[in-house]
């Protein structure tokens, strides 16, 4: 196995993570432990496709991590408004 398969399945771990922790209640989706697993998880996957490339993987990859940093953006700016504690 290489380090790029590696890598992917290290990403593939924390996108299941994320999902099952949060099915579990043990995450919330304004986690920022959430967006951190599921960035980790999409930029893993991005990179295992660098040694492997796949068009389709690709472009949903990116596009979950560009909603992944859309959607902690959002609720960091949330939590400032409301005066909150990131």
């Amino acid at each position: 196995m290489s380090v790029a398969d590696v890598v992917g399945l290290i990403g593939v771990s924390a996108y299941l993570s994320a999902y099952g922790l949060l099915q579990l209640g043990r995450l919330k989706v304004e986690d920022g432990w959430y967006a951190g697993l599921n960035g980790v998880g999409a930029l893993a996957i991005l990179y295992s496709l660098a040694f492997d490339f796949n068009l389709p993987s690709f472009i949903t990859q990116s596009a979950w991590l560009l909603f992944t940093v859309i959607g902690f953006a959002r609720s960091r700016a949330k939590r400032s408004a409301s005066g909150a504690r990131p």
